[in-house]
């Protein structure tokens, strides 16, 4: 229990990384405020949930409204995005905004507004993506998103550290989610590439992505500040295929 007594928020709760995640921080105590486009999954879970398109004009003053009746915010988890797995020669100017408003521009607005809600020793965790740290063939608009991620949580020590607040960021690399589900089983090169390419030779789980996002919120995280901590099973670090 050793986030008793603090307030999480999290996107992109429903599911995947984001619904590991609500679960985790529940298991150790905290209070938490679900985040998504549509909440139904988690609704048997006792959390506080609101159902909001980050991406719209009034999505992430929503959130902040909703998580100001809460009280001080110790930590905020941005972890809503969508994937595309497309070229830049296939994406075309929809795609791109889609991907760039929901991955990126929602994160930099929700940041903002939940600034002045956040507790002075909180700890933001922002959630990009091996694809952010490397290049990798079909993945353009997505990668571009994940990569400001990285560059947004370098920034955001920069500004906010003197406060007290504590940035890092997760980069998973191949988890099976809803989301990812499909890419995995049906690309064969994209599997071949990720699956085959991890040197633990195995896919990873929402809950092992969760327990760092939630560790980085713990006390024992609190000399942790601007890394970018890839949960990929060694993939960025030695790929065992090129």
């Amino acid at each position: 229990m050793r986030l008793q007594g603090r307030t999480a928020v999290v996107t992109g709760a429903n599911r995947g990384i984001g619904r590991a995640t609500v679960e985790r921080f529940l298991a150790e105590g905290a209070r938490v405020l679900a985040v998504d486009l549509d909440v139904h999954e988690i609704g048997h879970l006792p959390v506080h949930r609101l159902a909001v398109d980050l991406a719209s004009d009034d999505g992430p003053s929503r959130v902040a409204a909703e998580a100001r009746a809460l009280g001080p915010v110790h930590c905020l988890v941005n972890n809503a995005g969508i994937g595309a797995a497309r070229s830049l020669a296939d994406s075309d100017d929809a795609l791109i905004d889609r991907v760039l408003g929901t991955n990126l521009r929602a994160v930099l607005r929700l940041t903002r507004d939940m600034l002045p809600l956040l507790d002075p020793d909180a700890s933001i965790v922002n959630v990009g993506s091996a694809f952010g740290e490397t290049g990798y063939p079909t993945s353009t608009a997505y990668a571009v998103t994940k990569a400001g991620i990285s560059q947004l949580t370098r920034q955001l020590v920069a500004d906010l550290s003197p406060r007290g607040v504590r940035i890092n960021a997760v980069a998973p690399g191949v988890i099976r989610t809803a989301m990812t589900a499909a890419r995995i089983d049906g690309d064969e090169a994209y599997r071949k590439a990720m699956v085959g390419g991890t040197p633990l030779a195995r896919i990873g789980t929402p809950e092992q992505v969760a327990a760092v996002i939630v560790f980085l919120c713990t006390d024992e995280a609190a000399f942790v500040n601007g890394q970018i901590i890839a949960v990929d099973g060694g993939w960025l670090a030695a790929r065992t295929h090129a």
